[in-house]
């Protein structure tokens, strides 16, 4: 029983790395766009983080005063994981899934579609593990690096790029028009302002820190932070749990409607 789930997971694994290569494939013609995606943070960590973090001065990670640079930098970086997954799980699979058909052409395949969940979420997982590796060189470069529990960032990072993907790939699923795209960005935008990534949670009024603490970006943000400046404590297990469960929950979802959506 435990041979045939195995050899199961493993058939359904290289099943959906083709559709992994078939991505890659693709890509080779429009890297500089796939690659632009990588700037946004790196800007806002430049104008802020520099530029304002001159104004600033410290800001205060759980009991220790770090430089301002150094606390937006992780969230810059969870903020590159989480753009890197979520453009390819919003737009470039309502685009395949709603007019290109191209998944209609890959289940006549033996690829199901539980093998197109995961190979799309594999595929955005590579994109925001990218993204998030050059913006950690940068970080190196830049001196921003204040712990050796930063050697775990890129894999928390690659944790958040599967969190978003899942949940990307999930919500997308239930979109009827190019129009309701717009609606995941409304959510997205604020997110990315207001979920801890340029001030500390102590920072908001009393009456939203619970709705900070809930948005999954201030867990990937307070993850890398934490690893980062070496803030390290229990917290970071609730981290963790919070992402993988919204990585899984949100994958599983997403087999279900793709399904449903081919067959509509």
């Amino acid at each position: 029983m435990i041979a045939s789930l195995v050899a199961s997971s493993a058939l359904g694994g290289r099943r959906a790395a083709r559709l992994f290569e078939r991505n890659l494939l693709v890509t080779r013609h429009i890297w500089l766009v796939v690659a632009a995606g990588f700037f946004e943070p790196l800007f806002y960590l430049l104008s802020l983080g520099i530029g304002i973090g001159d104004l600033v001065g410290q800001v205060e990670v759980d009991g220790r005063l770090v430089d301002y640079r150094a606390f937006v930098a992780p969230a810059m970086l969870a903020a590159s994981a989480m753009n890197g997954a979520v453009f390819d799980t919003t737009f470039n699979f309502y685009y395949k899934l709603r007019f290109a058909r191209t998944y209609d052409a890959v289940v006549s395949t033996p690829l199901g579609v539980d093998d197109v969940a995961l190979g799309e979420t594999l595929w955005a997982l590579a994109r925001g593990g990218v993204y998030a590796a050059a913006f950690l060189l940068v970080m190196v470069v830049m001196g921003l690096i204040g712990s050796a529990w930063a050697v775990l960032a890129l894999p928390a990072a690659l944790l958040i790029g599967f969190a978003f993907a899942g949940a990307g790939l999930a919500c997308t699923s239930f979109l009827r028009s190019w129009q309701d795209l717009d609606v995941l960005q409304l959510a997205i935008l604020p997110m990315f302002l207001f979920s801890g990534t340029f001030a500390p949670l102590a920072a908001y009024p009393a009456g939203l820190r619970w709705v900070v603490q809930a948005t999954p970006l201030y867990h990937g943000v307070e993850l890398l932070r934490s690893l980062c400046t070496g803030a390290v404590g229990v917290s970071l297990a609730g981290h963790v749990l919070y992402l993988t469960t919204m990585g899984v929950v949100g994958l599983a979802v997403a087999g279900r409607r793709i399904g449903r959506v081919l067959l509509a």
